[in-house]
């Protein structure tokens, strides 16, 4: 069964999609995604032109990261072990589980958010908005061929939304 939110290809009898967990209860007939709701929402992330990712090593040390994000002003960095995505260490990282402690972790692997739930480019923003929500992410890596190609925050889409409804 055809996904009418995100056009995943499920199995039949599935009750919600396996990609964007969309209920299929009573999509038996999917229909395309048409009028103002289907252009805004189905939009691919690519439209998005989300920014390039920062990247850091699993033995980052906390200090050079939170100064990484500074300086680039950033609020997410994606953690790498070698070529595979690992994690993510977020500014809500650093603030509920290193900030104050009289012990601090040495090093992003030690404090960051593991396995993170990825999108792919060719994605709808739906799917986007749906894992966001879901998870309670405010940021998700893009991910192609297993290497991160970009990272889609919230205020991503909530801009990409405001301005098309502008």
């Amino acid at each position: 069964m055809i996904c009418p939110v995100c056009s995943f290809g499920n199995f039949p009898g599935d009750d919600a999609c396996a990609n964007c967990g969309a209920d299929l209860w009573a999509a038996d007939v999917p229909e395309a995604a048409t009028g103002f709701h289907g252009r805004l929402l189905g939009t691919h992330l690519d439209e998005l032109e989300a920014p390039e990712p920062r990247l850091v090593g699993v033995a980052t040390p906390i200090d050079e990261a939170l100064r990484l994000m500074h300086d680039e002003a950033v609020d997410c960095l994606l953690v790498m072990d070698g070529d595979r995505l690992v994690g993510v260490f977020t500014d809500r990282d650093a603030v509920l589980k290193v900030a104050g402690r009289a012990t601090r972790p040495a090093v992003v692997a030690e404090v960051m958010t593991r396995d993170p739930v990825i999108l792919r480019h060719d994605d709808p923003i739906a799917v986007a908005i749906h894992k966001m929500a879901v998870g309670g992410f405010r940021h998700v890596p893009i991910v192609e061929d297993g290497r991160p190609t970009g990272i889609v925050s919230a205020r991503d889409v909530f801009r990409h939304i405001s301005v098309r409804l502008s």
